[in-house]
């Protein structure tokens, strides 16, 4: 049996005194993170209804492939940008 793909949903609200420096560097995370390795499907997208609220969605092939995204994204300019923001998420294991 295949390894089941790994599912992170949720958001991140962004504080309006931040919001230009997450919206200018949120184009090379989403580039970089569609070209890693086992990235089936990654956007983060705004929300229309909530000011400041990105939501995110990530689909990975397995754990290794999630864990090597989060590894990379710590060590990234998006990381400095995006620290001490919390994040809402959830994170499932999907069956193939």
């Amino acid at each position: 049996m295949p390894a089941p793909n790994i599912r992170l949903i949720g958001h991140i609200n962004v504080p309006s005194h931040r919001l230009d420096a997450v919206a200018a560097a949120l184009p090379a995370h989403i580039a970089l993170t569609r070209a890693e390795p086992g990235c089936l499907f990654f956007d983060v997208t705004p929300d229309i209804t909530i000011a400041g609220r990105y939501n995110v969605c990530e689909l990975f092939v397995d754990q290794s492939a999630f864990d090597a995204h989060q590894a990379r994204a710590a060590a990234s300019d998006w990381a400095d940008v995006t620290a001490r923001i919390p994040r809402h998420y959830q994170i499932t294991e999907v069956p193939v």
